[in-house]
Protein backbone atom coordinates (compact mmCIF):
# COMPACT_ATOMS: atom_id res chain seq x y z
CA UNK A 1 0.00 0.00 0.00
CA UNK A 2 1.06 3.57 -0.69
CA UNK A 3 -0.25 6.75 0.92
CA UNK A 4 -0.59 10.00 -1.02
CA UNK A 5 -0.43 12.95 1.39
CA UNK A 6 -1.81 16.33 0.33
CA UNK A 7 -2.05 19.77 1.94
CA UNK A 8 -5.43 21.32 1.12
CA UNK A 9 -7.23 24.51 2.25
CA UNK A 10 -10.63 24.10 3.89
CA UNK A 11 -12.77 25.16 0.92
CA UNK A 12 -11.12 22.58 -1.36
CA UNK A 13 -11.36 19.53 0.92
CA UNK A 14 -14.58 18.13 -0.50
CA UNK A 15 -13.57 18.68 -4.13
CA UNK A 16 -10.18 17.03 -3.69
CA UNK A 17 -11.65 14.16 -1.66
CA UNK A 18 -14.27 13.50 -4.35
CA UNK A 19 -11.56 13.59 -7.02
CA UNK A 20 -9.46 11.05 -5.10
CA UNK A 21 -12.43 8.69 -4.85
CA UNK A 22 -12.98 9.07 -8.59
CA UNK A 23 -9.31 8.17 -9.06
CA UNK A 24 -9.95 4.87 -7.24
CA UNK A 25 -8.31 5.67 -3.92
CA UNK A 26 -8.91 2.75 -1.55
CA UNK A 27 -9.63 5.17 1.28
CA UNK A 28 -9.54 8.91 1.91
CA UNK A 29 -9.11 10.56 5.32
CA UNK A 30 -8.84 14.20 6.41
CA UNK A 31 -6.76 15.48 9.33
CA UNK A 32 -5.83 18.85 10.83
CA UNK A 33 -2.44 19.71 9.33
CA UNK A 34 -1.78 21.87 12.41
CA UNK A 35 -2.64 19.19 14.97
CA UNK A 36 -0.54 19.30 18.15
CA UNK A 37 0.57 22.87 17.46
CA UNK A 38 -0.67 26.26 18.69
CA UNK A 39 -2.67 26.55 15.47
CA UNK A 40 -4.68 23.36 16.11
CA UNK A 41 -8.39 23.91 15.41
CA UNK A 42 -11.27 22.32 17.35
CA UNK A 43 -13.53 21.45 14.42
CA UNK A 44 -15.97 19.06 16.07
CA UNK A 45 -18.14 20.54 18.82
CA UNK A 46 -20.67 19.15 21.25
CA UNK A 47 -23.90 17.38 20.18
CA UNK A 48 -26.54 19.86 19.12
CA UNK A 49 -24.00 22.38 17.86
CA UNK A 50 -23.93 23.41 14.16
CA UNK A 51 -22.59 20.82 11.73
CA UNK A 52 -18.78 20.81 11.45
CA UNK A 53 -17.02 22.35 8.50
CA UNK A 54 -15.76 20.01 5.73
CA UNK A 55 -12.16 20.43 6.85
CA UNK A 56 -9.65 22.43 8.82
CA UNK A 57 -8.12 25.73 7.67
CA UNK A 58 -5.10 23.67 6.66
CA UNK A 59 -6.21 20.10 6.08
CA UNK A 60 -4.05 17.09 5.32
CA UNK A 61 -5.74 14.57 3.09
CA UNK A 62 -4.37 11.02 3.14
CA UNK A 63 -5.36 8.72 0.29
CA UNK A 64 -4.40 5.05 0.10
CA UNK A 65 -3.58 3.29 -3.18
CA UNK A 66 -2.64 -0.32 -3.83
CA UNK A 67 0.35 0.55 -6.01
CA UNK A 68 2.90 3.37 -6.01
CA UNK A 69 2.29 4.08 -9.69
CA UNK A 70 -1.43 4.61 -8.98
CA UNK A 71 -0.66 7.08 -6.19
CA UNK A 72 1.78 8.98 -8.45
CA UNK A 73 -0.70 9.07 -11.34
CA UNK A 74 -3.36 10.45 -8.99
CA UNK A 75 -0.96 13.14 -7.76
CA UNK A 76 0.02 14.06 -11.32
CA UNK A 77 -3.61 14.31 -12.44
CA UNK A 78 -4.62 16.40 -9.43
CA UNK A 79 -1.83 18.93 -9.97
CA UNK A 80 -3.18 19.62 -13.47
CA UNK A 81 -6.63 20.61 -12.17
CA UNK A 82 -7.69 24.25 -11.67
CA UNK A 83 -9.08 23.51 -8.20
CA UNK A 84 -5.68 22.21 -7.04
CA UNK A 85 -3.90 25.56 -7.45
CA UNK A 86 -3.90 26.29 -3.68
CA UNK A 87 -3.09 22.68 -2.77
CA UNK A 88 0.19 20.79 -2.67
CA UNK A 89 1.53 17.25 -2.62
CA UNK A 90 3.39 16.50 0.62
CA UNK A 91 4.61 12.98 -0.10
CA UNK A 92 3.94 9.51 -1.45
CA UNK A 93 5.02 6.94 1.12
CA UNK A 94 4.68 3.16 1.59
CA UNK A 95 2.30 1.97 4.30
CA UNK A 96 2.82 -1.31 6.19
CA UNK A 97 0.00 -3.83 5.88
CA UNK A 98 -0.91 -3.64 9.55
CA UNK A 99 -1.16 0.14 9.30
CA UNK A 100 -3.43 -0.22 6.25
CA UNK A 101 -5.85 -2.34 8.27
CA UNK A 102 -5.82 0.11 11.16
CA UNK A 103 -6.28 3.13 8.91
CA UNK A 104 -9.11 1.50 7.00
CA UNK A 105 -11.00 0.35 10.08
CA UNK A 106 -10.66 3.72 11.77
CA UNK A 107 -12.75 5.30 8.98
CA UNK A 108 -15.69 2.93 9.33
CA UNK A 109 -17.65 3.30 12.56
CA UNK A 110 -21.31 2.35 13.18
CA UNK A 111 -23.66 4.31 10.92
CA UNK A 112 -27.01 5.49 12.28
CA UNK A 113 -29.88 5.04 9.81
CA UNK A 114 -32.62 5.68 12.36
CA UNK A 115 -32.18 5.93 16.14
CA UNK A 116 -32.89 2.18 16.39
CA UNK A 117 -31.39 0.90 13.09
CA UNK A 118 -27.61 0.89 12.58
CA UNK A 119 -25.03 -0.47 10.14
CA UNK A 120 -22.17 -1.89 12.22
CA UNK A 121 -18.71 -3.09 11.06
CA UNK A 122 -17.73 -6.46 12.51
CA UNK A 123 -14.94 -4.90 14.58
CA UNK A 124 -17.47 -2.74 16.50
CA UNK A 125 -20.17 -3.65 18.99
CA UNK A 126 -23.68 -2.41 18.07
CA UNK A 127 -24.74 0.70 20.00
CA UNK A 128 -27.10 0.03 22.91
CA UNK A 129 -29.96 1.78 21.14
CA UNK A 130 -29.64 -0.41 18.04
CA UNK A 131 -32.74 -2.61 18.09
CA UNK A 132 -32.00 -3.66 14.49
CA UNK A 133 -28.52 -3.80 12.99
CA UNK A 134 -26.68 -5.10 9.96
CA UNK A 135 -23.07 -6.31 10.14
CA UNK A 136 -21.28 -5.00 7.08
CA UNK A 137 -17.60 -4.40 6.40
CA UNK A 138 -16.27 -2.25 3.55
CA UNK A 139 -15.49 -4.48 0.59
CA UNK A 140 -15.32 -4.59 -3.18
CA UNK A 141 -18.98 -3.82 -3.82
CA UNK A 142 -20.72 -0.48 -3.36
CA UNK A 143 -23.00 -0.05 -0.39
CA UNK A 144 -21.86 0.20 3.23
CA UNK A 145 -24.48 2.66 4.44
CA UNK A 146 -22.15 5.65 4.47
CA UNK A 147 -23.27 7.24 1.18
CA UNK A 148 -26.39 9.46 1.22
CA UNK A 149 -28.09 7.41 -1.51
CA UNK A 150 -27.78 4.21 0.55
CA UNK A 151 -28.79 5.89 3.80
CA UNK A 152 -31.95 7.33 2.24
CA UNK A 153 -32.96 3.92 0.86
CA UNK A 154 -32.32 2.26 4.21
CA UNK A 155 -34.27 4.92 6.08
CA UNK A 156 -37.23 4.41 3.73
CA UNK A 157 -37.13 0.64 4.30
CA UNK A 158 -36.85 1.07 8.09
CA UNK A 159 -40.05 3.10 8.14
CA UNK A 160 -42.11 0.39 6.42
CA UNK A 161 -43.76 -2.84 7.46
CA UNK A 162 -42.60 -5.35 4.84
CA UNK A 163 -44.02 -8.61 6.20
CA UNK A 164 -45.19 -10.77 3.31
CA UNK A 165 -43.47 -8.58 0.71
CA UNK A 166 -41.72 -10.00 -2.33
CA UNK A 167 -38.72 -7.69 -2.88
CA UNK A 168 -36.26 -7.09 -5.73
CA UNK A 169 -32.95 -5.29 -5.09
CA UNK A 170 -31.69 -4.47 -8.60
CA UNK A 171 -27.99 -3.59 -8.64
CA UNK A 172 -27.51 -5.02 -5.17
CA UNK A 173 -23.81 -4.21 -4.64
CA UNK A 174 -23.10 -5.42 -1.12
CA UNK A 175 -26.70 -6.60 -0.69
CA UNK A 176 -27.37 -3.99 1.97
CA UNK A 177 -30.86 -3.01 0.75
CA UNK A 178 -31.96 -6.62 0.32
CA UNK A 179 -30.70 -7.49 3.81
CA UNK A 180 -32.47 -4.46 5.29
CA UNK A 181 -35.71 -5.60 3.65
CA UNK A 182 -35.23 -8.99 5.31
CA UNK A 183 -34.59 -7.37 8.71
CA UNK A 184 -37.87 -5.47 8.37
CA UNK A 185 -40.02 -8.44 7.50
CA UNK A 186 -39.72 -9.31 3.82
CA UNK A 187 -39.32 -13.05 3.29
CA UNK A 188 -39.06 -13.50 -0.48
CA UNK A 189 -36.12 -11.42 -1.68
CA UNK A 190 -34.14 -11.45 -4.92
CA UNK A 191 -30.89 -9.46 -5.12
CA UNK A 192 -29.31 -9.09 -8.56
CA UNK A 193 -26.25 -7.39 -10.02
CA UNK A 194 -24.27 -7.49 -13.28
CA UNK A 195 -21.03 -7.87 -11.25
CA UNK A 196 -20.15 -11.37 -10.03
CA UNK A 197 -18.14 -9.86 -7.17
CA UNK A 198 -21.24 -8.02 -5.97
CA UNK A 199 -23.28 -11.23 -6.08
CA UNK A 200 -20.62 -13.06 -4.06
CA UNK A 201 -20.44 -10.19 -1.56
CA UNK A 202 -24.22 -10.25 -1.16
CA UNK A 203 -24.25 -13.99 -0.50
CA UNK A 204 -21.47 -13.67 2.08
CA UNK A 205 -23.04 -10.67 3.81
CA UNK A 206 -26.47 -12.30 3.92
CA UNK A 207 -24.98 -15.35 5.60
CA UNK A 208 -23.29 -13.22 8.28
CA UNK A 209 -26.53 -11.34 8.95
CA UNK A 210 -28.85 -14.36 8.82
CA UNK A 211 -31.00 -12.63 6.20
CA UNK A 212 -32.34 -15.23 3.75
CA UNK A 213 -32.33 -14.10 0.12
CA UNK A 214 -31.52 -15.24 -3.40
CA UNK A 215 -28.61 -13.50 -5.14
CA UNK A 216 -27.56 -13.76 -8.77
CA UNK A 217 -27.18 -12.07 -12.12
CA UNK A 218 -30.09 -9.95 -13.47
CA UNK A 219 -31.85 -12.89 -15.11
CA UNK A 220 -32.65 -14.15 -11.61
CA UNK A 221 -35.32 -11.44 -11.37
CA UNK A 222 -38.66 -12.80 -12.52
CA UNK A 223 -42.29 -11.80 -12.31
CA UNK A 224 -43.68 -9.01 -10.18
CA UNK A 225 -42.66 -7.71 -6.75
CA UNK A 226 -44.36 -5.66 -4.05
CA UNK A 227 -41.17 -3.60 -3.75
CA UNK A 228 -38.46 -2.94 -6.33
CA UNK A 229 -35.36 -0.98 -5.27
CA UNK A 230 -32.51 0.21 -7.47
CA UNK A 231 -29.66 2.30 -6.09
CA UNK A 232 -27.51 2.75 -9.19
CA UNK A 233 -27.01 6.02 -11.13
CA UNK A 234 -29.33 8.23 -13.16
CA UNK A 235 -28.25 7.14 -16.66
CA UNK A 236 -28.70 3.37 -16.19
CA UNK A 237 -31.89 4.03 -14.23
CA UNK A 238 -33.34 5.81 -17.27
CA UNK A 239 -32.40 2.92 -19.55
CA UNK A 240 -33.87 0.42 -17.09
CA UNK A 241 -37.20 2.26 -16.69
CA UNK A 242 -39.40 -0.22 -18.65
CA UNK A 243 -37.71 -3.27 -17.12
CA UNK A 244 -37.89 -2.06 -13.50
CA UNK A 245 -41.48 -0.86 -13.80
CA UNK A 246 -42.54 -4.17 -15.35
CA UNK A 247 -41.30 -5.91 -12.20
CA UNK A 248 -43.51 -3.77 -9.91
CA UNK A 249 -46.89 -5.29 -9.17
CA UNK A 250 -50.07 -3.21 -9.15
CA UNK A 251 -50.19 -1.63 -5.71
CA UNK A 252 -46.43 -2.06 -5.32
CA UNK A 253 -43.66 0.47 -4.78
CA UNK A 254 -40.63 1.48 -6.84
CA UNK A 255 -37.70 3.10 -5.02
CA UNK A 256 -34.81 4.66 -6.97
CA UNK A 257 -31.54 6.22 -5.75
CA UNK A 258 -28.17 7.28 -7.10
CA UNK A 259 -29.81 10.42 -8.51
CA UNK A 260 -28.48 13.95 -8.15
CA UNK A 261 -31.05 16.61 -7.24
CA UNK A 262 -30.62 18.28 -10.64
CA UNK A 263 -31.42 14.97 -12.39
CA UNK A 264 -34.83 14.43 -10.78
CA UNK A 265 -36.85 16.02 -13.57
CA UNK A 266 -35.24 13.91 -16.30
CA UNK A 267 -35.97 10.77 -14.25
CA UNK A 268 -39.61 11.82 -13.92
CA UNK A 269 -39.81 12.17 -17.71
CA UNK A 270 -38.14 8.79 -18.34
CA UNK A 271 -40.57 6.98 -16.01
CA UNK A 272 -43.71 8.96 -16.91
CA UNK A 273 -45.02 6.31 -19.37
CA UNK A 274 -45.06 3.77 -16.54
CA UNK A 275 -45.35 5.46 -13.12
CA UNK A 276 -45.41 8.95 -11.59
CA UNK A 277 -42.07 9.39 -9.85
CA UNK A 278 -41.68 11.93 -7.07
CA UNK A 279 -38.88 12.99 -4.75
CA UNK A 280 -39.24 11.30 -1.36
CA UNK A 281 -36.06 12.45 0.37
CA UNK A 282 -33.01 14.62 -0.27
CA UNK A 283 -29.58 14.64 1.31
CA UNK A 284 -26.28 16.28 0.37
CA UNK A 285 -27.33 16.96 -3.22
CA UNK A 286 -28.78 13.47 -3.80
CA UNK A 287 -32.46 12.53 -3.97
CA UNK A 288 -34.50 9.42 -3.27
CA UNK A 289 -37.33 8.98 -5.76
CA UNK A 290 -40.28 6.65 -5.62
CA UNK A 291 -43.63 5.76 -7.10
CA UNK A 292 -46.67 3.68 -6.16
CA UNK A 293 -47.91 1.68 -9.14
CA UNK A 294 -51.66 1.99 -9.77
Amino acid sequence: MFELKLLVPQDHVETVSDALEALDALSVSVEDADAHTDAEQALFGEPGMPAPLPGWNRSRINALFGEQVAAKEAADLLTLQDFFVQCSVIAIAPVADQDWVRLTQSQFTPVEITPSFWIVPTWHEPPEQALVSLRLDPGLAFGTGTHPTTRMCLRWVAQRELHGYRVLDYGCGSGILAMAASKFGASNIDAVDIDDAAVQATVANASVNNTPLMAGLPDLANGEYALVMANILATPLKVLAPLLCAHVQIGGDLILAGILSRQSEELKVAYAPYVALRVLDEQEGWVLMGAHKH
